[in-house]
């Protein structure tokens, strides 16, 4: 059976959609069938994160019937599925909800983990249904971690599992909120922690995952650890050249 795992925020902007692709090249490059659908039909950049340039069809014609899931995958990084969102302003009616829902019942038994990249906010809700587990992801600001609150509430709500919270662009100010104190308003642990870096911004501008691309930036690390931790394996962090040291030093100088 699929295991799905949501990735949702409580607001745009905090890097929710940048995690749930990379997390899903993590997956896959551990060995794991994988699978990502970038579900915010609205705002939809999976693809551009993840190098797919201009696919002819998409989640949209999943959700208008003419097609099924399987026939709107694109094979990216790591082997990867790609299922893009495709170009539209209506965003979610009742119709293309069940139509959606329906189609993720049909997941094609072949994958292993599929990752969803929620719609920020309430919108996450019409993706979300029992046995799903979710990560919720934020930034440790009290407005971002009162949204995310807002969204692991909505995830019981709607049957799904919240598994973990995951602190994205820290920067370590005295102004931002520790894993502790966002753990006590969540309730909920927090799984990883992700530090404000260069690499992401390069990374995204080379439209690759910066899991790949910066395999020792501190981002990469804690992602494929976690990615590791969520699937059972053990993560043995890749060795750190002279370069990768003195790029680091300078980056933080």
């Amino acid at each position: 059976m699929t295991r799905v795992i949501v990735v949702a925020s409580g607001k745009g902007g905090v890097g929710k959609t940048t995690i749930a692709a990379n997390l899903a090249v993590a997956f896959a490059w551990y060995g794991k069938s994988t699978a990502v659908l970038d579900a915010d039909v609205v705002m939809a950049n999976l693809e551009i994160i993840l190098g797919l340039k201009n696919p002819p069809v998409a989640l949209i014609d999943v959700l208008r019937g003419r097609l099924e899931l399987r026939d709107v995958m694109y094979e990216g990084p790591e082997g990867v599925k790609i299922i893009p969102a495709g170009i539209t302003l209506d965003g979610f009616n009742e119709e293309n909800m069940e139509m959606l829902k329906a189609s993720l019942r049909e997941i094609p038994r072949e994958i292993e983990l599929f990752v969803i990249d929620a719609p920020a906010g309430r919108d996450a809700a019409m993706v979300m249904d029992e046995g799903q587990e979710v990560l919720i992801v934020t930034t440790p600001q009290v407005s971002s971690v009162s949204d995310a609150l807002k969204m692991k509430l909505l995830a019981e709500r709607m049957g799904a599992k919240p598994i973990g919270a995951v602190m994205n662009m820290v920067e370590g100010k005295k102004r931002e909120l520790s894993v502790h104190e966002v753990e006590n308003t969540l309730d909920l642990d927090v799984v990883a922690v992700l530090r404000e870096d260069e690499a992401v911004k390069e990374a995204l501008a080379q439209e690759e995952p910066f899991v790949l691309r910066y395999p020792n930036a501190q981002p990469s690390r804690e992602l494929m650890r976690l990615a590791a931790e969520l699937i059972g394996r053990r993560y043995r962090p890749p060795p750190e050249s002279l370069m990768d040291k003195l790029v680091r030093f300078l980056r933080r100088s």
